[in-house]
């Protein structure tokens, strides 16, 4: 398969700027004949422009401006290979400052940031002073089957594995520890590579503050861990509400609270609203990338009007008129695992409503959603770029996603290699997870669906269809 184009960073004309392009030729063509409506395109020109900047602001901002306290320092980065299994540290041993980047980057799930030569990870702001603190890029900028794209689910992201290893690593320096460090040996962070405990970290934060942010001293709260496979960024734009069970209406505050550490007080927040309007219309320009493969335009074709019949409902229509219908299908009909659903509670969805993250009290108030029954069916633009699926990350291709009875019960990805037959990851099936696999970050890349919160059960809808029905659904899937 060729390389894709990525549409959705700076490296490449985005669509936005593909607008902004077209308008202003069209307009340079009207202003040499006489129109007495001459003047809208310049107004549009000049918006595009506007939202255009804002967009790249807050894209500098995700990856030059640390919005927590450091992680790490780059001399502790340097001398993770230290904490390596053997074979994998024999390795590094006789490898180069350079070469052992490469390969911490393999290990954990980092990668480079596109049209950017200093080798520094998208998934961190590294500062002058050579701290490495986490961005949102951590989750939400991976690599589309080894291209790496802002905005694509970061999955191959171990997590739990850095920060066991930075631990050691600073326990042998005599560094002291940070806050996820210690975090960690509390508060799981992820038992899946690729996927992560994120929102009982929301959860967790949000309990700690009130209304107006302030930090409440109380005890721990009673939380659900669980493992979610992070979404696509280029949905941002069609959704109006956030997250998987849609509770949260979409706000620039709302993409703050992942920021509540201690250290970040009230202040903090009302300072940066500027900075986060940037961040929201970096999201909402985002685009997914173009499957550049061999299409079968017949079978596509046929496979467009079978989807229109049976998944639109839910899922939306896609071209010319494109529809999102946001819908939230109750659980007991969707069938998929209810873990995330049932983890959040009403208390908790009450507090954040309340909360100056939803605007609680003024004119502009964000609607929330406080008893959410099921799940919102997510768009399907560039799903063929977002593998795995379901929202816990159980199913490794769309043609499982179609298949129930294909769905593999322990698997793992196999490598980086796009699966053109079934459409998303190259996998590996196996009985259970070997018990004699000691090096974390292999024994992390198998999925067990039989642990709790990975079930890959449910959305049985696509068996209505025939074999040949779904090969067709399939082959209009990468077009979307």
């Amino acid at each position: 398969m060729k390389k894709h184009p990525i549409r959705n960073g700076f490296g490449h004309v985005p669509g936005h700027a593909e607008r902004t392009i077209r308008g202003l030729l069209i307009w340079v063509a009207m202003v040499a004949m006489p129109s007495t409506g001459s003047a809208v395109q310049p107004a549009r020109q000049s918006a595009d422009a506007e939202a255009n900047e804002a967009a790249e602001r807050g894209y500098r901002l995700l990856i030059e401006t640390p919005l927590l306290p450091s992680d790490f320092s780059q001399s502790v980065f340097d001398e993770i290979w230290q904490s390596w299994p053997d074979d994998l540290r024999e390795k590094a041993a006789d490898a180069t400052t350079r070469q052992r980047s490469r390969m911490a980057f393999e290990r954990y799930g980092l990668t480079t940031r596109p049209g950017d030569d200093s080798g520094r990870p998208l998934q961190y702001v590294v500062g002058e002073d050579g701290g490495w603190t986490m961005n949102c890029f951590s989750c939400h900028g991976g690599s589309v089957y080894g291209e790496p794209t802002p905005g694509a689910p970061n999955n191959r992201f171990a997590l739990q594995t850095l920060t066991e290893e930075i631990r050691s690593t600073k326990w042998r320096l005599g560094v002291p520890l940070g806050r996820m460090d210690v975090g960690s040996m509390i508060v799981p962070l992820g038992t899946t590579n690729g996927t992560t405990n994120a929102v009982v970290f929301g959860m967790g934060l949000m309990h700690y503050r009130d209304k107006d942010l302030k930090v409440l001293s109380k005890l721990p709260a009673q939380l659900t861990h669980h493992d979610m496979d992070a979404p696509a960024w280029w949905h941002f734009s069609k959704r109006p509400f956030l997250y998987i069970d849609g509770f949260a209406r979409k706000g620039h505050r709302g993409l703050m609270q992942f920021a509540l550490v201690p250290e970040n007080g009230p202040e903090f927040f009302h300072g940066h609203e500027d900075d986060f309007r940037d961040v929201f219309a970096y999201l909402s320009s985002l685009t997914p990338p173009r499957y550049d493969g061999p299409v079968d335009q017949t079978l596509a074709a046929r496979g467009r009007h079978l989807f229109e019949q049976t998944c639109a409902e839910c899922h939306g229509t896609y071209g010319v008129g494109e529809t999102y219908p946001n819908r939230r299908v109750p659980i007991d009909e969707l069938g998929t695992d209810p873990v995330r659903l049932r983890a959040l509670s009403v208390e908790g969805r009450e507090k954040y409503a309340d909360s100056w993250f939803a605007h609680a009290g003024e004119a502009d108030a964000r609607s929330t959603v406080v008893d959410p029954d099921g799940y919102v069916a997510p768009p399907l633009d560039g799903v063929w770029a977002s593998p795995p699926y379901f929202h816990n990350g159980s199913v490794p291709t769309l043609w499982g996603v179609l298949n129930p009875s294909h769905r593999p019960a322990v698997w793992r990805r196999s490598s980086q290699d796009f699966n053109a037959r079934e459409i998303g990851f190259r996998y590996e099936v196996v009985d259970r997870v070997p018990l004699d696999t000691t090096d974390p970050v292999i024994r992390r890349s198998y999925f067990d669906t039989g642990k709790f919160g990975k079930s890959n059960a449910g959305h049985d809808y696509p068996d209505e269809l025939t074999i040949d029905e779904k090969l067709a659904v399939l082959e209009y899937l990468k077009t979307l």
